[in-house]
């Protein structure tokens, strides 16, 4: 009984901690999020070069890239991109010529 009861305890200690650590990490890219208006898109010509596009709206430097989902290809990341306090810039990445085009257009904030 003994044993049970340190084993529950232990379970529940871990899943604290590990609901504890999601609801941290997702407060973090909400906030962040929040600061900076990002929008992304395919190129108008080309469809394996997406496109994210920023605006730094809070009242510090940000750094932002494209994340481009491939078709039938790896995904692929833009360079990063620094913009400071009210400026407006854009990251972008091309898929793969053996892709079958861009399936969606993400970004990473820091």
């Amino acid at each position: 009984m003994i044993r049970s009861k340190k084993m529950f305890a232990a379970g529940l200690a871990t899943t604290v901690s590990a609901v504890a650590l999601s609801v941290g990490a997702m407060a973090a890219p909400a906030s962040a999020a929040g600061s900076v208006d990002c929008r992304g898109a395919v190129h108008g010509v080309d469809t394996d070069r997406g496109i994210a596009s920023c605006t730094n709206n809070s009242d510090r430097t940000i750094r932002f890239r494209a994340e481009v989902v491939c078709g039938q290809a790896l995904d692929v990341s833009g360079d990063w991109v620094t913009l400071n306090p009210g400026q407006w810039g854009q990251s972008s990445a091309t898929c793969a010529w053996y892709s079958t085009g861009v399936g969606s257009v993400g970004w990473t904030v820091e």
